[in-house]
């Protein structure tokens, strides 16, 4: 894994490659403010979702969840970038691993669904994308790997798993917010799709 942020910086501009670092680095710094066990849950609450809410409705699907991608591989490779503290190759063997894997996999979908609307950004639907990719989809991939690991029943993980959501909702009204300022008054930042696609001739 650690050799991913090699292998993308020869795939990515160096303006895309620089927005992708400047949101890794990010996330791992909303891990400084540490974690919060609520009622004796093995997985914590932190503010690192709020990075991944960010880097979907900012960057996009591609670079948003290379943003994640990014972080996790330097997680992997030994860095204490989780909050509390936490790195190494354990993690991902651990209860919060299903959650890390849908950090990436929500923030494609913030992105992707960002990307139906750009270059317009309507709150409504930021907050939408932030709901739907970086609660829903993180907690599809969270709740049965916690319940697999610890051996619990998938339905009383999930009420336990409840404990985040007014956090997560408070998450999700800051990164709409920020991200509609960004977006609004940077929108340079989005990523032209048609930049990828070939120009038609004839």
């Amino acid at each position: 894994m650690a050799s991913i942020p090699s292998r993308v910086s020869r795939r990515l501009p160096a303006r895309d490659l620089a927005l992708v670092a400047s949101f890794a680095a990010l996330i791992a710094v909303l891990g400084l403010p540490g974690a919060v066990t609520p009622f004796g849950n093995a997985v914590p609450i932190t503010l690192q979702t709020l990075g991944v809410m960010l880097a979907g409705s900012i960057l996009g699907a591609r670079r948003g969840a290379l943003a994640v991608v990014t972080f996790l591989a330097l997680t992997a490779a030994g860095l204490p970038l989780l909050a509390g503290g936490r790195g190494g190759l354990a993690v991902f063997a651990g209860p919060s691993a299903g959650y890390l894997v849908g950090f990436v996999a929500g923030a494609f979908v913030i992105g992707w669904l960002t990307e139906r609307r750009l270059p317009a950004y309507p709150r409504w639907w930021g907050a939408v994308a932030n709901v739907v990719g970086g609660i829903g989809v993180v907690y599809l991939f969270g709740v049965p790997v916690q319940a697999a690991v610890l051996g619990t029943e998938g339905i009383a993980t999930a009420v336990a798993a409840a404990a985040f959501l007014p956090g997560d909702l408070i998450k999700v009204v800051v990164a709409t917010s920020v991200a509609a300022a960004v977006h609004r008054g940077y929108p340079a930042v989005q990523e032209r799709r048609q930049q990828r696609t070939p120009a038609r001739t004839g």
